[in-house]
């Protein structure tokens, strides 16, 4: 299980990681012009900065707590609130149609729920 969980953690925190560097890095309008960032013409650029540099951190938050050994209870906290953020990004892409999109930012929902359960519940890292 452990190893199950570590895996998930890693595509979850890779998916973060990719995530966090076009919103923190690409150009809004750049962004706003591919399918799925159509969102980002009504957000701010403020708060698109503000989504990359989260998910970098959840990237960061998903792997480095357990790989230290500094707070690893952070890692399941990241999860939790990734869910929250996969929440408002189903309901984003739902309002502008993108149904795909929902249907993916689900299979990270999950995935992050699980490395949530399995690290809060199934096999918590040891202090």
């Amino acid at each position: 299980m452990n190893l199950t969980l570590w895996i998930a953690t890693g595509l979850l925190a890779a998916v973060a990681l990719g995530g966090g560097i076009s919103k923190a890095f690409i150009p809004k309008e750049k962004l706003a012009a591919h399918d799925g960032g159509e969102w980002t013409q009504d957000a701010g650029i403020g708060f698109v900065k503000t989504l990359g540099f989260l998910e970098l951190l959840a990237a960061v938050g998903l792997i480095l707590p357990a790989v230290l050994d500094i707070a690893p209870v952070m890692v399941p906290v990241t999860a939790v609130c990734w869910v929250a953020l996969m929440v408002g990004a189903m309901i984003t892409h739902g309002r502008l149609g993108q149904y795909k999109l929902v249907m993916l930012n689900s299979v990270y929902l999950v995935l992050a729920a699980f490395v949530a359960w399995g690290r809060f519940v199934l096999e918590p890292f040891s202090g």
